[in-house]
């Protein structure tokens, strides 16, 4: 039997459903205004920028970065466009290739940091209480503490 959404379960899944595509376009429009990237590059920067030596296997940063591996993989094309990253082989897996983040690229995140903190406070942050940041919080891990596993 189909367990169907109440009329709150409805307006609140509608309610998260713009929300998060709405603070996603946002980022998404500001990296792109004053960055010149669009925000999937942007969080694939960060996630290289935090790794050891600053690179990481191309199939775990497809993980990360919550992308298949040949969207990943066109996307790091770009970033080796642009000077931002490099591909090199894994030495202990021929098969397999590893993103590095040059100097570059790091740079480049270093200067879109700034603005993207900023739109990050503007759109989420700034119009929360700190019970409502701490509730999000909560709720964000939940859900993320089930879908991953």
């Amino acid at each position: 039997m189909t367990r169907w959404l109440d009329d709150d379960e409805q307006r609140t899944w509608r309610d998260f459903l713009a929300a998060t595509q709405l603070v996603h376009e946002a980022l998404d429009r500001q990296l792109q205004r004053d960055a010149g990237m669009p925000h999937a590059y942007y969080m694939i920067l960060v996630a290289l920028s935090e790794s050891p030596g600053r690179r990481m296997r191309m199939s775990e940063l497809a993980r990360r970065a919550q992308s298949s591996q040949s969207r990943l993989s066109h996307a790091v094309a770009r970033l080796e466009e642009r000077g931002w990253a490099r591909r090199e082989r894994c030495p202990e897996d021929r098969r397999g290739n590893i993103a590095v983040l040059t100097e570059e690229g790091f740079d480049a995140l270093a200067a879109a940091a700034p603005g993207h903190v900023e739109e990050v406070r503007r759109s989420l942050f700034d119009v929360l209480t700190p019970e409502q940041r701490s509730a999000l919080s909560e709720i964000c891990g939940a859900v993320r503490n089930t879908l991953e596993g």
